[in-house]
């Protein structure tokens, strides 16, 4: 009988590199659902777990910005943390090209490119978060200061 293989996404083989402790937890999902949905799904609050956002700013620099899935990006916070004039997000055809993953499945964790990344500062109040695993189907739960250190994200209030 053939064994099924795991799944062990750029964002895990990252994790693991950096000795970070996490657990997966996979749900059904064949095109993206929204992050309430997920956090239904797996019965956990939305303040605990975040969306992962990619904007441009004027400067043309990309900015990943992790928000709980529950809020909205305050676009003038949120340029004022990455140093920029204005934002916008990016479309969604550009997700892919830009970072490496697909939408819903977008994680700060290996993307193609070490943008600089922002959590929301709540982040900082838990024992762990959740995100996405890198593909559809996968979230990872994990501390906020190791999520910290593997994407050597900065903490700001950018949420309405």
């Amino acid at each position: 009988m053939a064994k099924s293989k795991e799944i062990k996404t750029n964002a895990m083989r990252i994790l693991d590199k950096n000795k970070v402790k996490y657990k997966v937890t996979m749900y059904p999902c064949e095109e993206f659902i929204d992050g309430i949905h997920v956090a239904d799904l797996l019965g956990m609050p939305y303040e605990r777990c975040f969306k992962t956002l990619v904007a441009s700013g004027k400067s043309g620099a990309y900015h990943v910005f992790v928000i709980p899935v529950d809020k909205e990006l305050d676009m003038k916070a949120a340029a004022r943390a990455a140093g920029e004039k204005n934002i916008e997000l990016i479309p969604v055809k550009e997700i892919t090209p830009v970072t490496g993953y697909v939408r819903g499945g977008c994680t700060a964790i290996g993307m193609k490119k070490n943008y600089p990344v922002i959590i929301q500062k709540s982040a900082a109040d838990f024992d762990t978060i959740a995100v996405s695993g890198g593909h559809l189907g996968v979230q990872i739960t994990l501390s906020p200061s190791d999520f910290i250190k593997v994407t050597r994200a900065s903490y700001a209030d950018i949420i309405e």
